[in-house]
């Protein structure tokens, strides 16, 4: 089961719960009502905003974080393909001789990196063996690439062309690990429960009348809900509905220019 499929698990729970407790909050207001009419809602006002207060800010801390992580992984595919394109070009720094070699493993390279997203999600394990052979040719290509600096003595291919190789090396490191970095659960358990806590408080406000308002319990629970869902989309570009794959089309336009 994919994350976006728990998120989706969460909001879903979370939906009907904020609709439990929003009548749980109704029921217990009426009944306090009717007891204390005029102290039923004293210091109310107090405990309602700091809730809800603390539950937007949650949610827009949270959302302005997984939205900054998603423009920040779509922009280290652009620069991979940067580092990628401006080794390519660099080739030609080398003996004719060494030049075919190396271009046919960068050409086998960038395909096997573009298998491994393109499999997402669909087959882990296929993604995980491109994975595992773009390591291995990234293997093959410095080596191949040092050996024919060492041959060719040249020094201008030494100074620029390995540290661009090191560079697009580097690049998918750092994009493995971007996947990886996100909230700590801890944050969305806090967000559940607050979101919990304001749906009691506004169903305790919302008992003034005698008709409950449908129309306000349903809006306060499907937006809060759907937020929380959206938040866990952006955070796993790569398996739902909001998607970072369009920005692959730098490493294929890149792939058919190496043709």
């Amino acid at each position: 089961m994919n994350p976006t499929t728990y998120g989706l698990e969460f909001a879903g729970g979370l939906f009907l719960s904020m609709l439990l407790l929003l009548e749980a909050g109704r029921r217990i207001a009426i009944r306090r009502l009717a007891q204390d009419p005029d102290g039923a809602h004293q210091g109310f006002s107090v405990v309602e905003g700091a809730v809800f207060s603390l539950l937007g800010l949650l949610i827009a801390f949270t959302f302005s974080g997984a939205a900054t992580r998603f423009d920040g992984r779509r922009q280290l595919i652009v620069e991979e393909a940067n580092s990628i394109g401006t080794a390519y070009l660099r080739i030609q720094l080398l003996p004719a001789s060494a030049q075919p070699g190396l271009r046919k493993l960068f050409r086998q390279y960038l395909d096997a990196r573009l298998e491994t997203y393109r499999n997402l999600p669909g087959d882990i394990p296929a993604a995980q063996a491109e994975w595992t052979r773009s390591l291995k040719l990234q293997d093959e290509i410095w080596s191949s690439a040092v050996a024919a600096c060492g041959d060719s003595g040249s020094q201008p291919a030494h100074m620029l062309l390995l540290p661009a190789l090191n560079q697009m090396i580097d690049i998918t490191a750092v994009r493995t690990e971007a996947t990886k970095i996100h909230p700590p659960l801890v944050i969305f358990v806090m967000l559940g429960l607050l979101s919990l806590a304001a749906s009691l408080l506004a169903g305790y406000g919302m008992a003034g009348g005698r008709l409950r308002s449908w129309i306000h319990i349903l809006c306060f629970a499907s937006v809060v809900a759907s937020t929380v869902y959206v938040i866990v989309d952006i955070e796993y570009p790569r398996f739902g509905l909001i998607r970072v794959d369009g920005a692959d089309r730098v490493l294929s336009e890149l792939r058919e220019s190496m043709k």
